[in-house]
């Protein structure tokens, strides 16, 4: 388990207030560069002022969205580092990713359906590699049970906390292609698509049967291609509108016919900017539109959230789940990886509060544990899977000294996913100041929990204002910090 640090009281919390009436009493934690980690601080009052210097006001009669949860992915690599360690060091490891007590409380996950670039344990596969097997007679998921399996590693991290999963498949298996002559992409072949409904449902049942519930499953992994580009994983292509007729004409009814309690995401589209052009074509169908229940898109443009704004204004209807983002050599060739800076923390910190602001429900980053080489990873390359392929996780296991480093991106992500249950609704914040984010939210219990985040190098002093009560808070440089208080008048979150 990570350790809690404490610094001079310079560098935390300060309660700047009069003292002759006190309100509600806050909680509160910080993360800092100075060297707090998730440190709980003395406890905090609003105090009533008439004052107008207020930097932000939490207007929580204002509600937006509910909030799915957050989290990160399971991927064999991440199995693989973990089986280096004791089985109490695993422990620790899983305690401070998923209970929301004692450690980040991650409730949104990822797992993917058979092969990706991390799915690390062997080589590549899917359920079912015999050639013309519609009926699915050979499908299995032996793999997935085995001690780098998806099962395995979803187990052991259950009896840690309670998630949801959705699974995306990256591929399907690769006799349902129809190559072109230079194999350098490969079109989904659409007379299969009744035996691609049944991988899917197979899928889901076996699964099910290892008592493991896939809440949400994600047709295809960015099907509108990545970075704009107009193939599917760099190496299958298939369009929006065969994604709205394989739902149709196969997946939607074939799921409903055996009562299958999975959700359906449409895809994972590459970026925000790909989900906004691309999806409507599913969406706007009512027969394909009404199987959806969540909009889910990648973040890989890194930008462009007026984007994910604009598909919650169009679709209020559908969550929205920001389901993968990460850094990556490929992307990021000169930049060190895996990062052991604090300070990287607040590029994530800022990713999450511009999807949530934009109208995301979820936020999902893709590895959650990797080794000191940011790997292991699948090398395929006629899936484009490549030799060198570094990428950052939230946690850092080195296989060779069995340490373990927990990352800028745990902490930041860690002040939401432990605070900011799944049910808590954002409500409206107003207000700014240079270098600073404040972002406040109900939460199940009728308590509120306020993350603020300091990217300025040097201590703040900020004043947050709440039903005519403020608090001057001093923010530590580099950190994020969240804030937790009752309201008195408040019932549970329904």
């Amino acid at each position: 388990m990570f350790k809690f640090f404490k610094v001079s009281m310079l560098a935390c919390f300060v309660v700047v207030a009069s003292n002759a009436v006190r309100a509600q009493e806050v909680t509160s934690y910080v993360s800092s560069k100075a060297g707090e980690r998730l440190a709980k601080r003395p406890p905090l009052h609003f105090a009533v002022s008439t004052s107008e210097d207020i930097d932000f006001r939490i207007h929580d009669a204002t509600r937006n969205q509910t909030i799915l949860g957050f989290g990160a992915s399971f991927l064999e690599a991440g199995m693989i580092c973990l089986n280096a360690l004791s089985h109490t060091q695993q422990d620790d490891v899983l305690r401070a990713l998923f209970d929301p007590e004692r450690g980040a409380g991650f409730s949104a996950m990822k797992s993917p359906i058979a092969a990706t670039d991390f799915m690390s344990a062997g080589p590549w596969y899917s359920y079912d590699d015999t050639p013309g097997d519609t009926a699915m007679q050979h499908f299995s998921i032996a793999r997935d049970l085995g001690p780098n399996g998806l099962i395995t590693y979803i187990k052991r991290a259950q009896p840690f906390g309670k998630f949801i999963i959705e699974s995306p498949m990256d591929y399907p298996p690769d006799w349902m292609l129809i190559p072109d002559k230079n194999k350098a992409k490969q079109h989904v072949n659409a007379k299969y698509f009744p035996a691609l409904a049944l991988y899917y449902l197979r899928y889901l049942e076996e699964y099910n049967k290892h008592g493991v519930f896939i809440d949400y499953l994600s047709l295809f992994n960015e099907p509108g291609g990545y970075m704009g580009h107009s193939e599917y994983s760099g190496y299958t292509t298939i369009g929006y509108e065969e994604i709205s007729h394989l739902i149709t004409g196969y997946v939607g009814p074939l799921l409903a016919k055996e009562k299958i309690a999975s959700k359906l995401l449409l895809s994972e589209a590459s970026t925000r900017e790909v989900a906004y052009e691309g999806y409507p074509t599913v969406l706007d169908n009512p027969t394909a539109g009404g199987f959806v229940s969540a909009i889910a898109y990648h973040g890989y443009d890194f930008a462009n959230f007026d984007k994910v704004a604009a598909l919650r204004e169009r679709y209020p209807h559908l969550p929205l789940w920001m389901t993968e983002i990460c850094h990556f050599s490929g992307y990021s060739p000169h930049m060190p990886m895996p990062r052991y800076d604090f300070a990287d923390g607040q590029f994530w910190g800022n990713q999450i509060f511009s999807d949530l602001e934009a109208g995301a429900s979820g936020w999902t980053y893709w590895n959650m544990i990797l080794d000191e080489h940011g790997g292991p990873w699948l090398v395929s390359p006629i899936h484009k899977d490549p030799e060198k392929n570094a990428q950052h996780p939230v946690v850092i296991v080195n296989r060779a000294t069995r340490t373990v480093t927990y990352t800028g991106l745990y902490f930041y992500l860690a002040h939401f996913s432990k605070f900011v249950r799944p049910g808590s609704i954002r409500v409206e914040t107003a207000g700014a100041r240079n270098g600073i984010r404040c972002m406040a939210f109900t939460r199940p219990d009728g308590s509120l929990a306020a993350v603020l985040m300091n990217v300025n190098p040097n201590n703040e002093n900020v004043t947050v204002e709440w039903r005519g009560r403020f608090l001057e808070l001093n923010l530590a440089a580099t950190s994020i910090a969240t804030i937790t208080w009752k309201d008195a008048t408040a019932a549970p979150v329904q």
